[in-house]
């Protein structure tokens, strides 16, 4: 048996009984149903071991962990090194090295634990476990191992140092993602996703695609996590695939939610919900926000083909540093992927081929983006206003503009004149034959005045 067929036989093996998630694939002409992995129902899950389990992922270069050597990484699972929370269960930080194990890469790793009472359980655990033990693609997360002992289910992974899109996008206090950052994350995560329609040996609809599963490694490289919820797509002359509806509000695109038919134009929808959280910096639905912009794709959507009404929708925390250009394929796109219509949709090889090359423009601006509002019209009461003031102004300036050189005219003539009686404190004055003193004179005046009176 093939390493992939041994890994799909793993399935009934572990899922067994459980029946809940029971898929068909639909076909035009007929209602013939595929077998899926939730199909077999011949062995319990509570059956198989942990050396059944290794047995059946031979091949995979997956490594199968005990719980002491996941709490010797983790440092028992120290709250120090709790990275998270999620639907799963808790994400601790951890560090492995050829001392665990010969052969392992020194690294930082994630673990996650399974919450047993959390909204995940054992199928999403070995979900993960077969899908990223059969993929491997530079924009998926990377599985290095996992643990199955006892009632313990978890999943080792490499450490995203940046963690998610959600904590870069919406939860930053500093500065937000510049436009370039958010551009090269679109085209990482567009590529994951064309990756598993398109070229993976077999076709995987991912599902669960959001902001809080798009990781980020030290350079924002984009790589997808948890595929808890991931499913096989259809094959063959099969056009979808029927399972119970599950997902993320918001992310899931409107003909799944009605219908329960699954193709990989649910993925796209749900990568055009992210390409517009990354245009607008908000979360798809946010209650905190007036009734017709609580959903985002509702609000937004009619904007995206309209150039002067981006504007609205742009992030204003990137304070206009964006390429306009670039901002208005991406809206383009982003507007595609959104339709009602799953077929109006382009599919991932088309977005990536549209994407990508908008990383090589240059047009984005240099310095701050500042806008200078238009020049109201003034009316002429007030132009006249304004007129007489700058006239008085100018007058008075005149003025103490004269005063200032008269003043310095005086100033000149007293240096060179000295003496002379102008600049004199004791200016002498005649009144008839006789000659007074300035203080003198004055009290002579007064004394006259007084006898006359």
């Amino acid at each position: 048996m093939s390493e992939k067929g041994a890994l799909r036989s793993l399935l009934g093996i572990c899922w067994g009984a459980s029946k809940g998630d029971e898929g068909s694939s639909g076909k035009s002409s007929s209602n013939s149903q595929r077998r899926q992995y939730s199909d077999s129902d011949d062995i319990s899950g509570a059956s198989f071991s942990q050396e059944d389990l290794s047995l059946k992922l031979a091949g995979s270069n997956l490594h199968a962990f005990t719980i002491a050597e996941l709490k010797a990484v983790t440092r028992n699972f120290t709250m120090t090194n709790l990275l998270g929370s999620g639907g799963f269960g808790p994400v601790y930080k951890g560090y492995i090295d050829d001392k665990l194990r010969p052969g392992l890469k020194p690294q930082h790793v994630a673990v996650k634990s399974l919450d047993l009472d959390g909204q995940q359980g054992h199928r999403e655990w070995l979900a993960e476990v077969i899908f990223l033990g059969q993929l491997r693609h530079p924009h998926l997360v990377k599985l290095i191992g996992y643990c199955c002992e006892d009632e313990h289910r978890m999943l080792v992974y490499e450490f995203m140092p940046r963690g998610s899109v959600e904590n870069q996008l919406f939860k930053r206090l500093l500065a937000s993602l510049p436009w370039s950052t958010r551009l090269k994350i679109a085209v990482g995560a567009a590529k994951g996703l064309a990756f598993l329609h398109h070229d993976a040996e077999k076709p995987v609809i991912y599902r669960d695609f959001k902001a809080s599963n798009i990781l980020l490694d030290n350079d924002y490289s984009a790589k997808l996590s948890d595929f808890g919820l991931a499913k096989d797509g259809p094959q063959g002359d099969n056009t979808h695939v029927t399972t119970r509806v599950m997902g993320t509000h918001g992310y899931a695109a409107p003909e799944y939610i009605l219908t329960g038919h699954l193709t990989a134009k649910s993925d796209v929808y749900s990568f055009g919900v992210v390409l517009l959280e990354l245009l607008a910096g908000r979360r798809c639905v946010d209650k905190n926000r007036p009734n017709r912009q609580k959903n985002l794709v509702d609000w937004a959507r009619p904007y995206l083909n309209n150039a002067e009404k981006l504007r609205r929708v742009m992030d204003p925390s990137l304070d206009g540093q964006y390429s306009v250009k670039g901002s208005q394929k991406v809206a383009a796109i982003a507007y595609k992927c959104l339709s009602h219509n799953p077929k109006s949709r382009p599919n991932m090889k088309v977005v990536v081929e549209t994407l990508e090359p908008l990383l090589n423009l240059n047009d984005i601006p240099t310095g701050p983006f500042i806008y200078v509002a238009p020049k109201e019209k003034v009316d002429e009461d007030e132009e006249k206003e304004n007129d007489d003031k700058k006239k008085e102004k100018i007058e008075t300036e005149t003025t103490t503009q004269d005063q200032k050189n008269h003043n310095n005219r005086d100033q000149r003539h007293k240096q060179r004149f000295p003496n002379s009686v102008i600049h004199s404190e004791v200016t002498l004055h005649k009144d008839g034959k006789s000659l007074f003193r300035n203080s003198h004179f004055r009290k002579y005046q007064r004394h006259n005045q007084e006898r006359g009176a």
